[in-house]
């Protein structure tokens, strides 16, 4: 696990000899959450990879044992509820919707938790191979929320029997279930082995084919994605500063069931 110092970066980028750009979340110490550093650090390695014409695509992974664990809580509640939500919500819009659109295949390399952002993120990406000891949640339902702005991503991967499921419950699932779900790829033994080889794969493709081919597969969640998210990013900030979120996110930090629960 890398040490967190003030200076270091929460998203270390880097590219390898192959021509992929290696985007690591490395915030540790809040379970790589989507907090505002790690979010513009985040769409800054994005658009650099982009912008590189050396670049011949993107690994999204992580320090830790969790690859995400969605929103920072801890600066949801320690600022003006809506404010803050609707710049979160604003930050969860651009950072899906770089993803769908960069011209380059995105992999994820996950090994370890998935929750709430996180599964966004995931659903977001290309390709996704998990490690087989990796888990998956939506939590949002137990807050009093839902998964608002991350659905635009998750609905189209996930079988719609899945979906509400697992949106409503907040269950956690393995990575087997994830791949029968539509919303992984693959569950591998070795994770960091089965990208290396997508990568090799990855690369006999020229840029430009990769480009259109991305571009045909992510067409029909983009053209949902901007007829939905200003919709689906008011109704997510509406809700914060409610009872039930107040409530909600209150006994989580204070770990105990939430009054409806009980």
């Amino acid at each position: 696990m890398s040490e967190t110092t003030p200076d270091a970066p929460f998203v270390r980028y880097e590219v390898q000899d192959d021509g992929f750009a290696v985007l690591t979340l490395d915030s540790p110490h809040n379970r790589n959450a989507l907090s505002s550093r790690l979010v513009t650090e985040l769409l800054a390695g994005l658009e650099k990879a982009a912008a590189d014409s050396a670049v011949r695509g993107v690994v999204l992974t992580h320090t830790g044992n969790t690859f995400c664990a969605g929103a920072d809580l801890r600066e949801a509640i320690d600022a003006d509820p809506a404010a803050a939500a609707d710049i979160r919500t604003g930050w969860m819009v651009a950072v899906l919707r770089r993803i769908l659109e960069l011209p380059k295949p995105v992999v994820a390399q996950v090994d370890g938790n998935v929750r709430a952002g996180g599964m966004g993120l995931v659903a977001g990406c290309d390709i996704v191979v998990a490690g087989r000891g990796s888990s998956f949640a939506l939590t949002e339902a137990r807050l009093g929320l839902a998964p608002f702005v991350i659905s635009l991503t998750l609905l189209p991967r996930m079988t719609p029997r899945s979906a509400a499921r697992y949106f409503q419950t907040g269950e956690t699932f393995d990575a087997a279930e994830a791949e029968r779900t539509g919303l992984i790829t693959v569950a591998a033994d070795d994770p960091a082995a089965t990208v290396q080889r997508l990568r090799s794969d990855l690369r006999k493709g020229s840029p430009q084919g990769l480009a259109e081919s991305k571009r045909l597969t992510s067409a029909p969640i983009l053209a949902e994605f901007d007829r939905q998210a200003d919709t689906l990013a008011k109704r997510s900030g509406s809700f914060f500063g409610t009872a039930d979120v107040i409530e909600g996110m209150t006994a989580f930090f204070q770990k105990r069931p939430p009054s409806w629960a009980e």
